[in-house]
């Protein structure tokens, strides 16, 4: 525990500065691309057209998706509502992993603690992610889902999303410096994810044990409380109190670990460049 209240004081003490690097790599980031800040926008609205174009149109997966209340969602409101938060989860996750070893370099010239490196890169990918929430509600304004009183409950699914990140940059930052080749199981298991958390298809179908597994991935559990919010069906986190309480007990640990491995490294982490 020592640990982790020492990562978290140097958090809250140096968020300005965290604050003020993430906006500058956001801004660095697309300073080269004549569009500039639109690509923010543009990949993840491309992406989000070429899966409904192959799920929803090629695959003929026009059928409705069953939600929490026992409501039927169009899928490809359904699939809008929830894949813009595996682009945030997948870049964070990844760009997190490498963050350290990465920019060391630059930090190290810095009075700068390194278990803010993580945390500063997230932001710039959590920037990017509420333009992009922000485009979400717009288009689900057009259908018969619009804003609710379960709206209220997003943010919060955003700061289980921000911790449920800076818990696992942590450890992933920490062994990517160690070993390298980490990050490219890293990548593999996040290739994984998207098929194996409920982004592109409903797991309502499948077996009921299937389903106890998958729920033990904590994405499983920030999904459906964005669509929760979005879609206006139900107060998540509340209607499935065991499952909140399973994913920030997840979330405390691997925060905690995260902090010992990090600090017991930290020190070294030059002499594995």
């Amino acid at each position: 525990m020592k640990s982790a209240w020492k990562v978290i004081r140097e958090q809250l003490s140096n968020f300005y500065l965290i604050r003020r690097l993430s906006l500058y790599e956001l801004k660095s980031e697309n300073n080269n691309n004549y569009l500039g800040m639109l690509w923010v926008i543009l990949n993840p609205t491309i992406q989000i057209f070429i899966y409904w174009f192959v799920f929803g149109y090629i695959l003929h997966r026009s059928t409705r998706v069953y939600v929490g209340n026992g409501d039927a969602v169009p899928y490809v409101i359904w699939l809008i509502s929830g894949i813009f938060l595996w682009f945030f989860l997948n870049s964070a996750v990844m760009e997190g992993g490498r963050s350290i070893y990465s920019r060391i370099w630059f930090i190290a010239k810095m009075n700068f603690p390194m278990s803010t490196i993580p945390s500063y890169v997230i932001f710039e990918k959590f920037y990017q992610h509420l333009m992009l929430t922000g485009i979400v509600v717009v288009i689900l304004q057009f259908t018969q889902y619009k804003i609710s009183i379960y709206m209220i409950q997003l943010p919060y699914f955003m700061f289980a999303a921000l911790a449920f990140l800076v818990s696992v940059s942590l450890i992933t930052s920490t062994f990517t410096t160690i070993v390298r080749d980490l990050q490219q199981v890293l990548i593999s298991l996040m290739r994984m994810m998207i098929y194996l958390t409920p982004f592109l298809w409903a797991p309502y179908n499948l077996p009921a044990v299937v389903q106890h597994i998958m729920i033990l991935n904590p994405m499983y559990y920030l999904v459906e409380g964005y669509r929760a919010s979005l879609l206006g069906v139900s107060w998540y986190g509340i209607e499935h109190l065991k499952y909140t309480v399973y994913f920030w007990g997840v979330v405390i640990l691997m925060f905690i670990f995260g902090s010992v491995v990090h600090l017991k490294f930290r020190d070294h982490f030059v002499d594995y460049l």
